[in-house]
């Protein structure tokens, strides 16, 4: 069965490497089929499934999960359910909605939604969970054999996060070829989960999401994840919700390439140059990309955002 996902580029950016004084490249998974590099591990997870005879894939989302287990069940002519809190943007409802799968909305957060999509499962019905999953880790874990096989070597790999999935697929991806490439985890101020437990060495529960970035809208990092700090080089910075807009209109004024916030926390990472770059002078950064925001939107963002700082 053929990947449900595309090949992505890894290009050096010389808008960034001259805003960061460093060597940067990018790997632009916003050129996925759904937008984001969620495909990846999501539309594995559901050939995995379909395999086993699911005769419905049933998901929990913030909003780019859910589009691409929309996409892999169109794909694959199994019918989908997502289940969405309502803070997920009316865009990604319409863009799940628009390939053919039934969306519910419940809840103030992922969590809530999440724990309505495992009340619902039916016989027949297969689980696709956002990031917690070791078959989702292994699709987005290609990110690395790609980068690999293109002959990018950075000294260090930037990437959003929320629940986890991504860093335990890089992680995995890095494993696999025995790399010891340090990884630097971003996040926005109201959705820190793994910076926090870092912090406190210790997984916590965020008491709520604060923050545009929906998409990394988990309020307790996964296991796995939180693991991975004992056993691999993982840094943790977090930015603004301000600076991650700016980051994305930024972004497209100097690659012409649309992003939502939580990729532009990553992204704000470099033009900010946070301190935990400091040691490092050749670097990847994960343009997990998002379909959740417009033009119009990220600029409505900046104003109202901009204000509320100035107040």
């Amino acid at each position: 069965m053929a990947p449900l996902h595309v090949r992505t580029p890894a290009c050096y950016s010389p808008a960034l490497s001259r805003a960061s004084g460093r060597k940067v490249w990018l790997k632009l998974e916003s050129l996925q089929p759904t937008g984001s590099f969620k495909l990846r591990g999501i539309g594995l997870a559901c050939q995995h499934y379909a395999r086993r005879g699911a005769k419905r894939f049933v998901s929990s989302s913030g909003g780019n999960a859910g589009i691409a287990a929309a996409y892999a069940g169109r794909e694959l002519g199994i019918p989908v359910r997502v289940v969405v809190p309502e803070t997920t943007p009316a865009r990604a409802r319409r863009l799940i909605s628009g390939m053919d799968a039934e969306i519910l909305v419940h809840g103030a957060s992922w969590q809530e939604a999440n724990e309505h999509t495992l009340a619902m499962l039916g016989d027949g019905n297969a689980f696709i969970h956002p990031f917690d999953d070791p078959v989702v880790w292994s699709g987005h874990s290609t990110i690395i054999d790609e980068v690999v096989e293109d002959g990018v070597r950075p000294d260090l790999v930037v990437l959003s996060v929320g629940g986890g999935g991504l860093l335990s697929g890089v992680v995995e991806g890095l494993q696999r070829h025995e790399l010891t490439t340090p990884v630097l985890t971003v996040g926005t101020k109201g959705a820190s989960c793994l910076a926090q437990s870092a912090a406190r060495n210790e997984r916590i529960v965020l008491p709520a999401i604060d923050s545009i970035a929906t998409s990394l809208g988990a309020r307790q990092v996964a296991e796995h994840a939180f693991a991975l700090l004992s056993k691999h080089r993982i840094g943790c910075a977090v930015v603004s919700d301000l600076q991650a807009v700016d980051a994305c209109l930024r972004f497209l004024d100097d690659l012409r390439i649309l992003v939502e916030p939580a990729c532009g926390a990553s992204i704000a990472a470099i033009y900010e140059q946070v301190a935990e770059l400091a040691d490092f002078q050749n670097i990847l950064v994960i343009i997990c990309g998002g379909a959740l925001a417009t033009v119009e939107q990220l600029t409505a963002w900046r104003r109202s955002l901009a204000s509320a700082s100035a107040s």
